[in-house]
């Protein structure tokens, strides 16, 4: 069973037991948070397509820990002119584990 679910504005195809890393979300370490904004139910009893969302759907997940990414180089430059600037950026996650999804 799989469904796509939005998550912090972003769309994740999930199963039972997958994790996942997402955007920063506000929710403290092993506490468990619901999704309500399922688009698409695959299960025994066939696709379920919402329009947008599955009524009465929802996925749960439990909070494993939150994390920064890699860091992007972020290297400006125009030519001739003397001009070069280097910044970095590290995009701050959450790691999900899904531990349920209803229908």
């Amino acid at each position: 069973m799989f469904a796509i679910v939005t998550i912090a504005g972003q769309q994740f195809k999930v199963e039972e037991g997958q994790e996942i890393f997402v955007h920063r979300l506000e929710a403290e370490v092993d506490s468990n948070v619901n999704f309500d904004a399922v688009h698409l139910l695959s299960g025994d009893s066939g696709v379920t397509v919402g329009t947008p969302n599955v009524k009465g759907a929802s996925v749960g997940a439990t909070v494993l820990d939150h994390v920064k990414g890699d860091k992007v180089v972020v290297f400006k430059k125009k030519r001739r002119k003397g001009y070069k600037v280097k910044n970095g950026h590290r995009q701050q996650f959450t790691k999900l584990k899904i531990d349920s999804i209803a229908g």
